[in-house]
């Protein structure tokens, strides 16, 4: 905690002063124009990796950069199902990207068949990424699956469908490579497969 209580204070005196006209436009203006869905995983920084600034992502976390397809009915991912409404409905961004990562602990856990019995919510939770037989392969194509399903599942959105159709929002697939930085993105043609 005494690290990220020092990283408040330099914020506070060095960060905040240096961008306060910035910081004043945003406390009365929320207009991102991409929502980033990327994985929990603490070394993938959408910010960072873009090289955006405050207020110009808006951003859904998730372990395994999931995104449950539309049900219509209460459940899981209705934290997930309420944000990409409101940044499609509300904020009008025009792109979506949802990336996936090298060395996901969730992709790894699948292709691997783990037993994830002591994380029932874990386990819930990684029904929404690629159907059972995608598993036991390597990761690094189960990788790639899953920004495609994901992508697929976000068309499911009634609010991301009627955008798409209306022409006014992109979806795009990446997945970042970790030790590299490189980013492969997965092509609209691929997604449909």
């Amino acid at each position: 905690m005494h690290d990220l209580t020092e990283g408040l204070a330099q914020f506070q005196q060095d960060v905040f002063p240096a961008k306060a006209e910035l910081f004043a436009r945003l406390a009365t203006t929320h207009r991102p124009r991409t929502l980033f869905i990327g994985c929990s995983d603490a070394r993938v920084v959408p910010e960072l990796i873009t090289q955006r600034e405050p207020g110009e992502l808006f951003v859904i976390r998730t372990a395994g950069n999931l995104v449950p397809a539309h049900t219509g009915a209460a459940g899981a991912g209705d934290g997930v199902a309420a944000s990409i409404e409101y940044a499609v409905a509300v904020l009008g961004v025009a792109d979506i990207v949802v990336c996936g990562h090298s060395a996901c602990g969730a992709m790894t856990a699948l292709a691997a068949g783990q037993d994830l019995a002591e994380l029932p919510a874990v386990a819930r939770w990684l029904r929404h990424a690629p159907p059972a037989e995608a598993a036991r392969r390597e990761p690094g194509p189960l990788i790639r699956d899953n920004v495609a399903a994901q992508l697929a599942n976000l068309a499911t959105h009634p609010v991301v469908a009627r955008a798409l159709a209306a022409g006014t929002l992109t979806l795009h697939g990446w997945v970042y490579d970790i030790p590299t930085g490189a980013v492969e993105r997965i092509e609209p043609a691929a997604l449909a497969a």
